[in-house]
């Protein structure tokens, strides 16, 4: 089931805002290798429909479903591509690191501890350029 409607276009549209090509772009891609359906529905519903819903701001949204991840203690693929996505709509690494650690005593130790192995690299800073580079920019 290839969809071609409005809320699938906007889905996919969403999807690259997000991810780009990072892990959870890569995600929907490989599900898509084993069930299109389960890759068409997550793109239409998940993301065209409930992400895009008013009320709530896509860094919000995307802090909630990191917390949503760690508590499930199993999703750190999808953990590491909300994080991603929390980035690259505004939210900050303390912003998602204060999220995984509120949880502490919610989803446990180990869940949080193995959450914060996951995140190693996305709660890292970025590099930052030579004082000399930075003048001359």
């Amino acid at each position: 089931m290839i969809r071609q409607d409005a809320q699938y276009q906007q889905g996919l549209e969403l999807i690259e805002r997000l991810h780009g090509g990072h892990t959870g772009g890569e995600r929907v891609a490989a599900v898509a290798e084993v069930s299109p359906d389960f890759a068409d529905m997550t793109i239409a519903w998940a993301t065209g429909h409930i992400l895009t819903r008013p009320g709530l701001d896509l860094a919000t949204r995307e802090l909630i479903l990191v917390a949503a991840c760690v508590t499930q203690g199993f999703a750190l693929v999808q953990l590491v591509a909300h994080a991603e996505a929390a980035l690259r709509v505004g939210a900050t690494r303390q912003q998602i690191l204060e999220t995984v650690l509120q949880l502490t005593f919610y989803a446990g130790g180990p869940a949080v501890s193995n959450a914060l192995v996951a995140l190693k690299d996305v709660l890292a800073e970025p590099a930052t350029a030579p004082a000399s580079e930075s003048l001359n920019a």
